[in-house]
């Protein structure tokens, strides 16, 4: 049974390129049938009505034509615009980040709505005070999950014996922690704290109500960030590029201006 030439899907806006004069092709992460891909014509013309629907880091109800390689965005009803992640430039830099890792650690057209309900909860999360560092990890913990490389941390991953309450190490080539006898041998490991472990094995088995229960210190909280960019980059085989924008504004010397 051939599927009905139009349809209409939540979607999350996540990457953006142009397209011609005055159109856009739209990477958009959707609750049920995973990352696609749309174009928006004439969305870049100052007088487009679906504009402001369609801006990165937008929740929207979208209605689509189906094409025969991109569909094409008919209309669009913005359902969460998430102002706070807009005009703020640090938290601007933590969404980007979120959707940077959804683009990158999905193929197109394979349904995860778990994954779709963690990034928007995340944005919603973001939007909101608190630590926004342990909304990061746990954002990361449960993406891994999510697709596929959720790390041990319950016990070593080379000689399965139960970790003990010393520094232990992370190595993302075995895919979690190593107690110090097995740490020898890999070659790229983090030192990982009893604090530090502790905290992510909380944020990996809790929902999000845990990250406003915890309290975790500046040389902590970057301890947990070494150690998860250094997973993430080994299983991208790439550095996140928003990270680097992310640094950039924890540098005082350096200038910032408004978006």
């Amino acid at each position: 049974m051939s599927k009905p030439r139009n349809y209409q899907t939540e979607a999350i806006i996540i990457k953006k390129i142009k397209l011609g004069e005055a159109d856009r092709i739209l990477t958009l992460y959707t609750p049920h049938l995973g990352k696609i891909q749309a174009v928006a014509k004439g969305v870049r013309r100052p007088k487009s009505k679906m504009a402001g629907h369609l801006e990165l880091l937008t929740h929207s109800l979208l209605s689509l034509a189906r094409g025969r390689n991109l569909d094409t965005v008919t209309g669009s009803q913005t359902i969460a615009g998430f102002l706070p992640l807009k005009s703020n430039l640090e938290l601007t830099s933590y969404a980007l980040y979120t959707i940077e890792l959804i683009e990158q650690f999905t193929a197109d057209h394979v349904e995860n709505h778990p994954l779709f309900e963690l990034l928007l909860k995340t944005m919603h999360c973001l939007c909101q005070e608190g630590n926004h560092e342990l909304t990061l990890r746990y954002f990361e913990l449960h993406l891994l999950t999510l697709v596929g490389y959720r790390p041990q941390l319950g016990q070593c991953v080379t000689c399965r014996s139960p970790l003990q309450p010393i520094t232990n190490s992370f190595s993302p080539r075995a895919g979690g922690v190593l107690c110090p006898n097995c740490q020898r041998t890999q070659p790229l490991t983090y030192p990982l704290s009893v604090d530090a472990l502790k905290v992510l094995r909380w944020l990996q088995g809790s929902d999000f109500n845990a990250v406003s229960k915890l309290k975790v210190n500046p040389p902590l909280s970057r301890k947990l960030e070494t150690v998860m960019r250094g997973y993430l980059k080994y299983l991208l085989e790439r550095e996140v590029k928003s990270t680097a924008w992310l640094d950039s504004l924890r540098e005082p010397t350096k200038p910032t201006a408004l978006l």
